[in-house]
């Protein structure tokens, strides 16, 4: 009962706030068309959850949470130009229990620019594109953001892909679409359904890595997610969180190097400085 009265108590009074000036993820794995505004700062904690099967302590196996948390500190430099710098870790699923401290993956940087006035052109457009320095690579990514507004219905889609290069040689392709509607209840609070992909194309030698295990054949196949959404947001806060249920391969058992499990979670806290 506690519980229920603090969640109500903290919707009813994000429902009277301003909305919020930074830039929310009603859906969070569209990025919106909307930037930053000239000199403004702010920090986003991204959190990814997935169940997967990893090596046991007392049994064969144990399903242990896969957790990526991305940290990012994007920067308005213009009305129209975005920066964005991310610092990424994650636990090791692959080839351990799951339970050793979190180690660094690497960092990333990208510009997000909004092409025209929000309604000039039949659907709102921003361009976005990254460099990751990995452990095991350098990513050159790129997307572009798409959104049409129809009155409180916001329609996104993200059109996004990804070139890889490994330090061991492998080059590969990835594709990462995203596609969802949000519905804004009040101004502080939205729902929403989200869908997203992940697809790897090119790289014919994952099973010369040490770490490759018979599960990890799976991962780079084409995985599709969809789920809820809701997005909280105040005058300079904001919360976004999504449950994904994975639509490919249901009935399979998850496998020992799994990284993409039945379910997935995105949880993401933005803060304006």
């Amino acid at each position: 009962m506690r519980t229920l009265v603090v969640t109500f108590s903290l919707l009813a009074a994000l429902s009277l706030a301003r909305a919020a000036h930074a830039s929310p993820h009603a859906l969070p794995y569209s990025y919106p068309y909307a930037t930053l505004g000239a000199g403004q700062l702010e920090v986003e904690q991204y959190a990814d959850l997935t169940p997967v099967p990893t090596f046991g302590i007392t049994t064969a196996t144990q399903t242990t949470l896969r957790g990526v948390l991305t940290t990012e500190l994007e920067y308005g430099i213009t009305d129209r130009l975005e920066a964005g710098l991310y610092f990424e870790v994650s636990n090791n699923t692959i080839s351990t229990d799951g339970t050793e401290p979190l180690q660094l993956d690497g960092i990333k940087q990208r510009l997000r620019y909004r092409i025209a006035d929000r309604g000039v052109l039949p659907v709102d457009i921003s361009v976005y594109g990254e460099l990751s320095e990995f452990t095991n690579e350098i990513e050159l990514e790129g997307k572009i953001n798409l959104e049409k507004d129809f009155g409180r219905l916001q329609v996104l889609v993200n059109l996004w892909a990804e070139r890889e290069f490994y330090y061991a040689g492998q080059q590969e392709w990835v594709l990462n679409p995203t596609a969802g509607a949000s519905f804004e209840i009040t101004p502080a609070v939205h729902l929403g359904v989200e869908y997203w992909m992940h697809g790897e194309f090119g790289n014919t030698t994952n099973a010369a890595n040490p770490a490759f295990t018979a599960g990890a054949a799976f991962n780079p196949g084409l995985h599709h997610y969809i789920g809820p959404a809701l997005l909280l947001q105040g005058n300079k806060f904001w919360w976004a969180v999504a449950p994904y249920v994975r639509l490919d391969d249901w009935n399979r058992k998850g496998q020992l190097g799994d990284q993409y499990g039945h379910f997935w979670v995105r949880t993401i806290v933005g803060i304006e400085l």
